[in-house]
């Protein structure tokens, strides 16, 4: 009896949520112990340490979207209390607003783009479970 999950394809099920927390932290999402970032916001053609083949992730746009959605939720989360107690007035608000934005939208870039191609790379998408999609 075979205890691993097998897919349609008769491969094995690659676990989902490990493969997005190893994105999320930059390493392979195969092995976990590579850099999947070769360079800022570059993929890097295989892991160094496994050999998994990352060159053909399609992150595309979707890392963008999630980034405006989780940073849109920060800066307005953090500036509605203030506008509701009026601690500031509006410049100073509009300043500190456009920092937290352009600041979280740097630090999660890259580790959104990670999580979506771990997410790929689990789900067995363009490219990554060796079939044509």
């Amino acid at each position: 009896m075979n205890s691993v999950p097998v897919t349609t394809y008769g491969e094995a099920d690659r676990p989902f949520l490990p493969s997005l927390w190893r994105g999320f932290r930059g390493t392979c999402p195969a092995c976990g112990k590579g850099k999947l970032f070769s360079r800022g916001l570059t993929i890097a053609p295989q892991c160094p340490v496994c050999g998994e083949e990352l060159h053909h992730h399609r992150a595309d746009d979707l890392p963008a979207y999630l980034n405006i959605l989780v940073t849109g939720h920060i800066a307005v989360g953090t500036v509605m209390p203030i506008v509701g107690l009026g601690l500031m007035s509006v410049w100073p608000l509009t300043f500190l607003a456009i920092a937290i934005t352009v600041t979280a939208s740097i630090l999660f870039m890259r580790p959104l783009k990670g999580m979506v191609v771990g997410a790929q790379w689990a789900l067995r998408m363009h490219g990554f479970g060796g079939h044509e999609d």
